[in-house]
């Protein structure tokens, strides 16, 4: 994985987020209500608006300004949405944690037993560890056109740059570096619960892997003392050791406690480092990642994979770990992460990059195997309380589970190969078709969410998309009718949907959305003792409460 550019060879020159315009940023928030508002509420809203432009809003907009230019270092979304996430009491399963499934359509045989893929995928996230910690990871690179920039001659020409000016050479070959500042956070990190507000726990250097089975929890050392690889054949004898133990589930599975509300979690966890287990959460906190070792054989059926990935039961899980590699008995795989620390940019990064380097070079062999290796059984010490404290949290874990129906749909009729000749984004065709079938059930439309990355700049996260607009209402309306338009109308107003979307995304990846802008200028606001009527407004906190993502 060594890379002929430095992994934060573009990261010094990364532009910076810019901080939208007032007037955009309200007029972008009104063309937002309209579709979801009936008139008269709108009409309020939109004065709620204009207020907020001649009054509160310039005293907010110049202070997160001020604030912006003495924090060149950072952008001025950054830490306002750290805290937007480590203050969120509700629990992290279903409601924040998403999930990522491996493909096993590059596997086959004995790659696919669940001890050799567990060992392949430990491997090649070591392999991918090393290489961020030396910065010889290949930087994350958006190319508008890779044939004509992802290239030696592209990677060639921008390493001879200097770092304060590499960003804007790769700019010449219409190539867009991307933010590496969120991928240390894959190893080594932890959410703490807290009361009122979690922490982030990174403790780089620690070597060793958390592995969970059947409810109880293991570790053992991948990384020898000078920071190189474990053999192979040593990884797999650690795994084999664990999954010749053969223990019964856990009867008070520690791990179910991380499904809970955060306080309640905050609470119970400092009982339990009162009681004598500090020690133990050290070790599950520090570990590099945790790699989850599933009794279930869930083949290829996409609810199965969806459920056992997602949520499964909590009984095997540590919801709080930066992320959990997760392989199921049958050797399907899959990925669960927590959303604090990062965006799906590193992990779709990180998770891409292992799924090519354990199936184009897998190195565990089933005939390769060294027991030789120490590994260590996590043992908790529970009193009456705490037992009764997980027996409740899977009580309610397991409700949560059965109130979520989940159903995928696998339709290969139509794609882009259709949309595109008629101009029309697939992307604006999706999210139109929800918005269509939202509209056949209920009749009206609701606040959307549709999430867009603003990585091309220095510590960008998220920006949000709104799909609900003017135009999909028009299409929907005119879908419904008994006398429909004709085919022409209807592609001219499936042309004009696509244009519509296509420049909220193009905004919102260029840091001109409007959620992100509002949310600073509140919390502006709050600092400041002022109340706006637009924070207040019920149509502001509709607007907030999406029903459709």
């Amino acid at each position: 994985m060594k890379s002929l550019l430095p992994t934060l060879h573009f990261q010094q020159s990364l532009p910076r987020l810019p901080i939208p315009e007032l007037e955009k940023t309200c007029e972008r928030y009104l063309r937002a209500q309209l579709p979801i508002q009936e008139p008269e509420f709108y009409n309020s809203t939109r004065k709620y608006v204009e207020d907020f432009l001649k009054k509160d809003g310039r005293v907010c907009q110049d202070a997160l300004i001020l604030e912006d230019k003495e924090n060149q270092h950072t952008s001025y979304i950054s830490k306002p949405w750290f805290d937007n996430y480590l203050t969120n009491r509700l629990p992290l399963p279903i409601n924040f944690n998403p999930c990522l499934v491996f493909t096993n359509k590059d596997t086959e045989g004995h790659e696919n037993i669940q001890l050799i893929k567990a060992a392949n995928l430990v491997i090649s996230s070591l392999r991918f560890h090393r290489s961020l910690n030396e910065n010889c990871l290949e930087p994350e690179v958006y190319h508008m056109n890779p044939k004509k920039s992802d290239n030696l001659m592209f990677r060639g020409f921008t390493r001879l740059l200097p770092q304060s000016i590499s960003w804007y050479g790769a700019y010449l070959f219409k190539a867009f570096p991307l933010d590496m500042s969120q991928f240390p956070n894959l190893f080594n990190t932890t959410r703490i619960p807290e009361l009122g507000k979690d922490r982030l726990s990174y403790t780089p250097g620690r070597r060793h892997l958390l592995v969970m089975r059947r409810g109880h929890f293991y570790v053992f050392d991948v990384l020898k003392k000078d920071g190189s690889i474990m053999d192979s054949d040593l990884i797999l004898g650690a795994l084999q050791k664990i999954l010749n133990m053969d223990e019964s589930v856990a009867e008070h599975p520690v791990g179910v406690l991380t499904t809970m509300e955060r306080d309640e979690w905050a609470v119970a966890r400092a009982h339990l480092e009162s009681t004598g287990n500090k020690e133990a959460l050290d070790l599950i906190d520090t570990s590099l990642f945790n790699l989850v070792l599933d009794d279930q054989s869930p083949g290829a059926d996409p609810v199965r994979l969806v459920k056992l990935f997602l949520h499964s039961d909590g009984v095997n899980r540590w919801f709080d770990k930066s992320f959990s590699l997760i392989v199921a008995k049958d050797g399907w795989a899959g990925l669960n992460f927590e959303h604090s620390w990062g965006d799906g940019v590193a992990v779709l990064r990180y998770f891409n990059d292992i799924h090519k380097d354990s199936t184009t070079c897998p190195r565990a062999n089933i005939d390769d195997i060294d027991f030789d290796v120490d590994v260590k059984k996590i043992e908790f010490k529970l009193d009456p309380k705490m037992k009764d404290k997980i027996t409740d949290a899977k009580k309610v874990y397991e409700r949560t589970c059965q109130s979520l129906k989940t159903r995928v749909l696998d339709y290969r009729r139509f794609g882009r190969q259709i949309c595109k000749p008629y101009n029309i984004s697939p992307d604006a065709m999706l999210q139109f078709s929800f918005q269509l079938a939202h509209h056949q059930l209920v009749g009206r439309p609701v606040p959307t969410y549709e999430s867009g990355s603003t990585s091309a700049y220095k510590h960008g996260r998220t920006e949000t998309i709104r799909p609900c607009t003017v135009e999909t209402q028009n299409l929907c309306k005119a879908l419904m009718q008994d006398l429909q338009p004709s085919k022409q109308e209807l592609q001219q107003l499936f042309v004009q949907c696509s244009k519509v979307h296509s420049n909220l995304v193009k905004e919102a990846v260029m840091g001109q959305g409007f959620d992100r802008h509002m949310f600073a200028l509140k919390l502006q606001a709050e600092s400041k003792g002022l109340k706006p009527a637009l924070f207040s407004d019920p149509a502001y906190r509709g607007i907030n409460h999406n029903i459709l993502s």
